[in-house]
């Protein structure tokens, strides 16, 4: 199976993508399978083909490699962990890359006219026709929340875009999650290096616990509830899942309030 830039538009629009949408894209390069013939930029460059700049392309562009290691999923000993809080080059929009984000987030941050958030860890980056309103003050704290870029999606009325992920990637979830009202909620802190005057600081920040256990199982009851809300294809080996973010956000509110602490993994 080979993938060009001609074939993935064909696919794209079979997939549910039209000339100006807002789409917030999560995605695996891999999952496609076959060659895809010019890489991440035959990717890209289809998705903009589809779009035009009429609409806007958004695409989450973490450095999370910057921030506080004593929060990482596996924190490394004390002694690195100063270290890195010591020494960590400081985000800069321009050029800091992604981490592990994938193949086709990387390439998108580099294309001109892409415009990127400020958050040093959390980052965003978008094209088209909304692209600096969507990207313009996030903020530090609580980074996917009120003023972040998935909430500028949902003022525009956008949409979630999933290619070869499940619902654990689903970033507008993050955004109910601040929304929803449940007990247990954990106030966290978090640090990343930066610029603040042009000198390079070690800067911490409020991030809320961002809890995700449950996405795959809420994302599942979204679809369970009204099919009709999600339109579920194929690109390549890929599946494709397309709906608007405001109605699947505000499903999940509803859902983690109901189901929540309950449904998240206990921590021992």
């Amino acid at each position: 199976m080979h993938h060009t830039t001609r074939s993935l538009t064909d696919d794209f629009r079979n997939a549910g993508l039209t000339v100006g949408q807002v789409v917030i894209l999560h995605t695996s390069m891999r999952a496609m399978g076959g060659e895809i013939i010019g890489g991440a930029n035959a990717v890209v460059d289809a998705l903009m083909q589809v779009i035009t700049p009429e609409g806007a392309l958004v695409m989450p562009t973490h450095s999370a490699d910057n921030s506080d290691p004593a929060t990482w999923h596996t924190p490394p000993p004390p002694e690195i962990q100063k270290i890195i809080r010591d020494e960590m080059s400081p985000y800069r929009a321009e050029i800091t890359q992604t981490n592990r984000m994938g193949a086709i987030n990387e390439c998108f941050r580099t294309y001109p006219g892409v415009y990127r958030s400020a958050h040093p860890a959390f980052s965003f980056g978008a094209w088209g026709k909304h692209a600096e309103f969507i990207i313009a003050n996030q903020s530090l704290d609580n980074s996917v929340a009120e003023n972040s870029p998935t909430a500028r999606i949902y003022d525009l009325d956008g949409w979630v875009f999933l290619l070869g992920v499940g619902h654990a990637h689903n970033t507008s979830l993050h955004l109910a999650d601040f929304r929803a009202n449940y007990p247990g909620k954990v106030p966290e802190f978090n640090g990343s290096a930066m610029l603040v005057n042009g000198e390079r600081k070690w800067v911490t920040y409020r991030d809320d616990a961002i809890a995700s256990d449950d996405f795959e199982a809420l994302g599942a009851a979204f679809e369970a509830q009204s099919p009709a809300n999600v339109k579920i294809s194929q690109v390549g080996n890929a599946t494709t899942r397309l709906m608007r973010q405001r109605t699947l956000v505000d499903f999940a509110v509803t859902w983690m309030e109901a189901n929540r602490p309950g449904s998240l993994r206990q921590t021992p």
